[in-house]
């Protein structure tokens, strides 16, 4: 089940769904982003999860997406998804009274990064699932999306995703495909924003200032993994970055087939654990 579900209305008039899953005397919170395609409800499991160690959770469909209003996969402006993240990272760090925990998954985790980089936002820590640093689309497809980008930048195009290959639990496959509030579609804009993002925030790795962990799927038919593995050795000197690469294993590592999620979430587990500590991490103002 998603989580209560309100709406946050961005500064160009754009709505976005919130869904959340409060927790009273929650140690902290966690803002999650969700990927392209889909939408914040899918988290309800990973949500609880959260919940039952102690995390508020907060979500929202991107435009787009979901139930926020709009023609699927399109983008007025190419930085649209960095300003929403701003926003609703803004928004819920004054409900909590610190900055949240933030985790992006896919598309998600290369807006969640980018935003960090960028220093529009600074969250308490920082969890990436399998980001979009890197696509398997040819670099023809990629020159086609810039350019169509300023000719066609709303042409709604299918996404071209491996559904197959979300996750080896077919029951999450099917709910996919049975999931209205799923789609297939992606603008050039969007598409463009995707590939350049991706290969500024390796470029840009260095710059990793908020503790981060890293999990890659190695088994990943969606993005290119090696997208992930470059980032990680150019961020390693930061001493910020975690990375654990799990063998095997499909692109939603949140929603795989067991063994592979509990061994996912143990790691979240023990990386949680030795980042914040029994207390938490000490309340932040920053960014408020």
């Amino acid at each position: 089940m998603a989580g209560a579900a309100t709406w946050l209305e961005m500064p160009d008039g754009q709505p976005l769904r919130l869904h959340d899953w409060p927790l009273p005397q929650a140690r902290g919170g966690v803002l999650l982003v969700h990927g392209l395609g889909e939408h914040a409800g899918r988290y309800a499991n990973l949500a609880r999860w959260f919940n039952a160690h102690g995390y508020a959770v907060r979500a929202w469909d991107q435009r787009g997406h979901g139930e926020s209003p709009g023609p699927r996969g399109v983008l007025s402006h190419a930085d649209d998804l960095l300003a929403d993240l701003s926003v609703v990272h803004a928004d819920y760090a004054r409900t909590l009274g610190r900055a949240p925990l933030l985790l992006g998954h896919s598309m998600g985790g290369l807006v969640a990064l980018r935003a960090v980089l960028d220093e529009r936002v600074t969250p308490q820590a920082l969890l990436l699932s399998s980001p979009a640093l890197r696509s398997h689309a040819s670099p023809g497809l990629r020159r086609l999306a810039a350019t169509l980008a300023q000719l066609l930048p709303s042409l709604r195009l299918r996404n071209g995703l491996d559904l197959e290959r979300l996750s080896h639990d077919p029951q999450v496959v099917a709910a996919y495909r049975d999931d209205p509030l799923c789609h297939d579609r992606v603008s050039p804009r969007l598409a463009d924003f995707i590939f350049r993002a991706g290969a500024t925030c390796i470029a840009d790795a260095s710059r990793l200032e908020v503790p981060t962990l890293l999990l890659v799927a190695g088994d990943d038919a969606l993005v290119d993994a090696s997208g992930s593995r470059d980032f990680s050795a150019a961020a390693a000197h930061t001493k910020k970055l975690t990375t654990r690469y799990f063998a095997g294993l499909y692109h939603e590592l949140f929603n795989e087939a067991e063994p592979g999620r509990g061994q996912v979430l143990r790691q979240l587990e023990d990386w949680l654990g030795k980042m914040v500590g029994p207390e938490g991490f000490e309340p932040s103002t920053k960014g408020l």
